[in-house]
């Protein structure tokens, strides 16, 4: 067993309220730079849509992730032999037309422009070329656009649905939509980091956090194809790849993550998890319908003695180990089972767990009892009349399997009739301990469920300790004083620049 300590992340879908907050304090705090201006580290999209970059789910389209081979898995998109063969050329990478091309406007036009009788207008200029341009995609063109059948009807994700469902789907009563904030998922086994020639990326180890070397990246962009999630991206004017950084300058003096401490709707939830490292290649080569349980599996327990033990031995804090003792995301990941990560089919074991949205259904008011009909006979019967249907969900958090999609929204609807039974007292007890009973619950569970939910503090919500970076120096580097004098922990002596 080869314990080690990851930072690991959890959406509450239900929560969000797609204000992109979290987008605009990322990108205000790292991607205001020449050459990053489309870049968007974390981005929230709208499903069903196609997403940013467009259709970054379409794997045969980029060749992202990992797939099986024999009893292990492999690269989709390179090898040690197509590795050199495609080294100059790569016809799997996104275009600027894939994501969007940057643009400003031509405010001189309006304070330079002569007195007329037409009103002046600022022409949209590309941030590029500095030529003007036509605006035809943003980083969140098709939001809120559920019913659109340029940009919803090509979601992905719903291949897996008949045409009935598909033609439900966008009937204009039937009209849903959910958000989907993403940010790099910082995985256990990163498609980005095995497939740099120049060994650019890799793993901290005293938290898993995948960061990029731009010192020594030479601009290869096989972790732009490699990454399912399109999250690492190439900066035209330095010339180097650019990610997520988890902002582990704030990580590493016990802050959370600026989009994590911006959020509005509260629903980010961070914390430590210990995993075994011994099963990565095991679980990650597993069928598509185990894939999202032999993840679970992987994450230990945390206050099991042999678990502290083997992990202290590798040399993991103690205080780390604490936080993994205290960390909402490992409740709701393993004790709960309610947070699912984010297509594991690409099997990079994902560090980001989101909990499926609870999406409304199709109702009626009573006119006997003048009251919105709640369904309490057969409360679960209402999942089968959701307005996304239950494939789709599957599709996006469980490869597939709707048994665990269905659990999940159990295990909330459980939650929601336990608290309306306790509130509004318009429910039954033997109901509410049937529902309960179904989905092994307790009202303990219930409740401390709904306190995290809903009533979660700062400190609920984020359970880290500061990463002892000057420990992890002095184990690798000798004395972290003397290293923090000559470039200051983490950072460089001199700004990345294009060459070798």
């Amino acid at each position: 067993m080869d314990v080690r300590a990851q930072i690991s992340m959890m959406f509450h879908l239900d929560k969000c309220i797609g204000c992109h907050t979290c987008s605009i304090a990322c990108k205000n705090i790292w991607t205001d730079r020449k050459g990053t201006e489309y870049m968007w580290w974390n981005n929230v999209e709208t499903k069903p849509g196609t997403g940013y970059p467009t259709k970054w789910e379409n794997q045969e389209k980029y060749q992202g992730g990992w797939q099986p081979k024999g009893d292990s898995i492999k690269l989709r998109v390179t090898d040690k032999f197509r590795g050199f063969a495609n080294i100059f050329h790569q016809p799997h990478l996104p275009t600027i037309d894939d994501y969007y091309e940057p643009w400003t406007y031509k405010y001189s036009d309006l304070f330079d422009a002569p007195a007329g009788d037409d009103q002046p207008t600022a022409r949209p200029v590309s941030l590029i070329t500095n030529e003007p341009i036509n605006i035809s995609a943003g980083p969140n063109w098709d939001d809120d656009l559920s019913g659109s059948k340029i940009y919803a009807n090509n979601d992905p994700n719903l291949e897996k649905l008949n045409d009935t469902q598909k033609e439900a789907l966008f009937e204009i009563e039937r009209l849903v939509f959910f958000y989907l904030p993403r940010i790099c998922n910082h995985c256990l086994n990163p498609g980005c980091v095995a497939s740099c020639p120049s060994g650019a990326l890799y793993k901290r180890g005293e938290d898993g956090i995948v960061l990029l070397n731009q010192n020594v990246c030479r601009a290869w962009r096989y972790c732009v194809s490699a990454c399912p999630y399109k999250k690492t991206y190439y900066n035209w004017k330095t010339g180097k790849s650019e990610k997520c950084i988890l902002c582990f300058p704030r990580l590493d003096s016990g802050q959370p993550p600026a989009c994590f401490h911006s959020c509005v709707g509260r629903i980010r939830y961070l914390g430590v998890v210990l995993y075994d490292a011994d099963k990565i290649e095991e679980n990650a080569s597993a069928p598509e319908d185990e894939l999202v349980e032999r993840q679970r599996e992987m994450i230990l327990d945390p206050h099991d003695p042999e678990v502290i033990a083997q992990a202290e031995k590798n040399g993991v804090h103690f205080s780390m180990i604490e936080a993994a003792q205290k960390s909402p995301v490992y409740r709701f990941v393993k004790e709960w089972k309610m947070a699912l990560p984010l297509h594991p089919e690409f099997r990079t074991l994902p560090m980001l767990f989101y909990i499926p949205p609870l999406l409304p259904v199709l109702g009626y008011v009573d006119k006997d009892k003048g009251v919105y009909d709640v369904d309490a006979k057969d409360y679960f019967g209402s999942l089968e009349k959701a307005r996304v249907p239950m494939q789709y969900l599957a599709s996006l958090f469980t490869a597939g399997n709707e048994g665990q999609v269905r659990e999940v929204l159990e295990k909330l609807l459980a939650v929601r009739l336990f608290k309306r039974a306790e509130q509004v007292d318009d429910i039954s007890k033997e109901l509410v301990d049937d529902m309960l009973k179904k989905t092994g619950l307790t009202a303990e569970t219930c409740e401390e469920i709904y306190r995290l939910t809903s009533l979660a503090t700062y400190d609920d919500r984020f359970a880290m300790p500061p990463m002892h970076r000057e420990y992890v120096t002095e184990l690798t580097k000798g004395d972290p004083y003397e290293f923090k004098a000559e470039v200051g922990i983490g950072g460089f002596k001199n700004q990345p620049e294009r060459g070798f």
